[in-house]
């Protein structure tokens, strides 16, 4: 009967890790349908909070190569480098990015990137977002993310002690039926979880909350005609493969594969 045991070990993962996924959803659903600070009257989004809300730092600092790019203040090469044209930022992301760039003006296009994403401007945009009701606390998105993998691990270590218990101690072999019924209940229990945090929680992992998420629905009405500031919206929304440049969009893709030589 050192199955039970085995047993008992599974129901308690099983039972804690959707218990943290459960109240982890709850707090972050909490915040999600909380009032915001700013009123829903209240100035559209600019892109850069926009870019936060669609896709967080990473969509912020590519956003910012893509504007200054189009304004010919930094040029982003296909080969995978950023040279900077005019070392003049026009607000702190840019002057992140030159920063980034050293004091040769060019630099390896993931490496500006990256910095851009990590910048203070960065962290004040989303502390800002944050505290309006519009994007989700950093914390509690990674607590539901970790909730989550606690439950596919608590699914995992289910299946493993059930074949132990079935295919590994010795016991009847009319029993083994039972005792993989036994199983199935803790493994039902953690698929189903995972089944209605597929459906309910998801979201949660996201950037913005139902206010940011219908702010992000107004951002299209109120762009203008301008193919530039259109690529920009779109970027902002939706990231770099939004791009149609096949070039541009690899430019501010993964590392070029071979980084022989700087330049264009």
């Amino acid at each position: 009967m050192f199955w039970v045991l085995l047993l008992l070990v599974s129901w308690f993962v099983a039972i804690a890790s959707c218990a943290r996924l459960c109240l982890a959803a709850t707090a972050v659903a909490a915040v999600d349908h909380a009032v915001p600070d700013v009123p829903p009257g209240d100035a559209g989004l600019t892109l850069h909070q926009a870019a936060f809300l669609s896709g967080g730092p990473d969509r912020v600092a590519a956003l910012t190569l893509l504007s200054m790019h189009t304004g010919r203040r930094l040029l982003l090469a296909h080969t995978g480098w950023t040279t900077v044209v005019a070392p003049h930022g026009a607000n702190a992301l840019e002057r992140a990015a030159i920063e980034a760039a050293g004091p040769d003006g060019q630099c390896r296009t993931t490496a500006v990137r990256a910095a851009v994403a990590a910048a203070d401007a960065v962290r004040e945009l989303s502390e800002r977002l944050v505290a309006s009701g519009l994007a989700v606390p950093a914390h509690a998105r990674h607590a539901v993310t970790a909730g989550v993998r606690a439950v596919r691990g608590a699914t995992c270590l289910v299946l493993a002690l059930a074949a132990v218990s079935v295919l590994v101690l010795p016991q009847d072999p009319a029993e083994r039926g039972r005792t993989a019924l036994w199983f199935s209940l803790p493994l039902v229990l953690t698929l189903g979880c995972l089944a209605v945090a597929r459906m309910e929680v998801h979201p949660y992992t996201r950037w913005a909350t139902a206010t940011g998420r219908t702010r992000l629905r107004e951002l299209p009405r109120l762009t203008g005609p301008a193919p530039e500031q259109t690529l920009l919206v779109s970027v902002a929304l939706s990231g770099t493969r939004a791009i149609p440049d096949p070039e541009l969009r690899t430019a501010l893709a993964a590392p070029h594969p071979r980084p022989a030589h700087r330049g264009q």
